[in-house]
């Protein structure tokens, strides 16, 4: 079941899940561990359901969350505009305000960001 899920296991070493612990207990791989924030957690779910369907079996996973104040942190990358990162996060380039919203602190204006910035995706 271990090299079955394997792509799971091995995204939630690259995020650095907390408190990470994994067993096979009657075919059934038990996952638990806790995410950094939501989109954290989503990938992890994504990456279970791309591997086992919609709703598998083989596997249990309790997937906890340490920060539920915020969706995710971003830094800036290169070329990156809001319009892009809130693509990336919420799956549409118009939900950009949100970002610019919870980001007034740093940000003077939406349309100019800068690789290194540090923002708060916020809970929509």
């Amino acid at each position: 079941m271990k090299a079955k899920y394997q792509g799971v296991l091995e995204l939630g070493e690259a995020l650095a899940i907390q408190n990470g612990d994994v067993k096979e207990e009657n075919g059934v791989l038990h996952v638990n561990g806790t995410a950094k924030n939501q989109y954290e957690k989503n990938l992890i779910w994504d990456k279970i359901k791309e591997i086992g369907g919609d709703n598998p079996i083989d596997i249990m996973a309790d997937i906890k969350v340490a920060d539920t104040s915020v969706y995710a942190n971003h830094t800036v990358a290169s070329g990156e505009t809001l319009g892009k990162i809130a693509k990336q996060y919420y799956g549409s380039a118009s939900k950009y305000n949100a970002i610019f919203e919870a980001n007034r602190n740093i940000l003077k204006s939406a349309d100019v960001i800068h690789p290194g910035q540090d923002l708060v995706i916020p809970n929509l």
